[in-house]
């Protein structure tokens, strides 16, 4: 998580200018830990649905409709 956030911040850091966004270090630390937090919970919500996929396949091949 930490690592993602510091990636997420130099690379807003380096991009955000080449695209013409001027903005504060403060502004790029609150977009970089928005951009975390939705991480964080896009890989959760994606691992709870493969997580019950898997669990209903298992209960098909035990015979356990």
């Amino acid at each position: 998580m930490l690592i993602g956030f510091g990636i997420g911040l130099a690379s807003q850091c380096l991009v955000f200018p080449l695209v013409g966004i001027e903005v504060s270090l403060a502004t790029n630390l609150e977009v970089a830990a928005y951009f975390t937090a939705i991480s964080i919970i896009r890989s959760y919500v994606i691992r709870r649905w493969f997580n019950q996929r898997l669990h209903r396949a298992a209960q098909r091949m035990a015979g356990r409709v």
